[in-house]
């Protein structure tokens, strides 16, 4: 099996999952565990992945969750990923809820690997050029007619309705209900929401957002793959919302950066992204920092941002934009995961905020008597309250 960049960088190594020829941009993730919920998150669609830990397939992969379901650990109902890097591949798993190999789920969905790559090599290769395409293919192949023939995702269109519902799902758990825009949304945000006793309505980010928006409690905008610049047709919806909508919406990670465009932000590529469970933010409110999962190519341009909006929290490795908030409106965003899987929980509570917010402001607009005693409160999470 050969790995090459379109920079001429060759590296070959031995295959274990499907042996075929694809090809995308190569990035790598440094997280230690959680290959699994990695693997099938949405945001990594049409790239092929390097995971930077040295071992890999050690505790195996569970048995495959019913159809229609969105139960854990997977984060969809396939893996998402182009194509998978290791250095060292682990075929006899050991875990109390394997019931087969990294390997063998990886032949089961056609998604070539290989193993015996110096992945430390590569990764610094990719910090020093920036995030490359790539073709991952048998050894015996031509790289001529690799680079005719090999399967790629269509990375500006079709990527996102290749990971978005066709149409909207509704999860009772609740009365407070949520709308959440799929361009590519994890499942655990899905699960998240409904830990905390909320209806979630799961609609395509091509769906009638407006309309459905009214008749939510708020809206949240999901992760998702891709140039958000893309999502024109999103972007158009959402900026319609920002004009009139008076309920909560919070983004995540694509819907941060699908957010400030909206605004009249803008957004750029980042050299090689931020993919780990280690990223440190800080609250530019509190000052308080966080330890957050990310998984995003893009970010926002903090100068950019119209004077009615702010910057929330800030990447303390690098300095780019971690959040954005309206300052007069309940309408806000983070570029980390706070529904981290793998990952620290630390950020779990903005959930709890924005769930509150909701909550807060269906009562007032259910009784005149409480609007009037709450209209000079802040509409947006201060991110401090409740926490130790």
């Amino acid at each position: 099996m050969k790995l090459v960049l379109e920079d001429g960088t060759t590296m070959t190594g031995r295959c274990f999952g499907a042996p075929r020829a694809v090809s995308g941009e190569v990035v790598f993730n440094t997280g230690m565990t959680g290959y699994v919920e990695t693997l099938t998150d949405p945001s990594y669609r049409g790239q092929i992945l390097t995971i930077t830990y040295p071992l890999v397939g050690s505790y195996g992969v569970p048995a495959p969750r019913q159809a229609g379901s969105v139960d854990g650990p997977y984060e969809a109902d396939r893996i998402q990923v182009q194509g998978l890097v290791v250095q060292n591949y682990i075929e006899r798993y050991s875990h109390h809820a394997a019931v087969r190999s990294l390997g063998a789920w990886l032949a089961s969905e056609g998604i070539p690997a290989i193993t015996g790559i110096d992945t430390r090599t590569l990764t610094r290769r990719l910090r020093e050029v920036g995030t490359m395409k790539g073709w991952l293919f048998p050894a015996e192949m031509d790289l001529d007619r690799v680079k005719r023939s090999a399967e790629a995702v269509d990375m500006r269109e079709d990527v996102f309705r290749l990971v978005s519902p066709r149409e909207p799902i509704t999860y009772e758990g609740g009365p407070l209900k949520v709308l959440l825009i799929d361009a590519g949304a994890k499942d655990n945000i899905v699960r998240s929401l409904l830990r905390r006793g909320v209806t979630v309505v799961r609609a395509p980010f091509h769906a009638p957002i407006a309309e459905l928006a009214e008749a939510a409690d708020g809206v949240l905008i999901g992760n998702g793959p891709g140039d958000p610049k893309d999502l024109g047709q999103l972007i158009a919806a959402v900026r319609g919302l920002l004009g009139t909508y008076t309920k909560p919406i919070f983004g995540i990670c694509l819907g941060n950066q699908i957010l400030a465009l909206a605004a009249g932000g803008d957004t750029y590529k980042l050299p090689y992204g931020h993919r780990g469970v280690n990223q440190p933010v800080q609250d530019l409110l509190s000052r308080r920092c966080y330890v957050t999962s990310q998984n995003h190519g893009y970010a926002v341009k903090h100068e950019s941002l119209p004077a009615e909006w702010e910057p929330w929290f800030v990447n303390i490795n690098d300095g780019t934009n971690e959040g954005i908030r309206s300052r007069l409106r309940p309408f806000f965003s983070v570029q980390f995961h706070p529904e981290a899987t793998p990952g620290p929980e630390d950020a779990g509570y903005l959930f709890d905020d924005f769930l509150r917010l909701c909550g807060a402001m269906k009562g007032s607009a259910d009784s005149r008597l409480k609007a009037a005693g709450t209209a000079s409160a802040d509409p947006r999470p201060t991110s401090t309250a409740g926490r130790s």
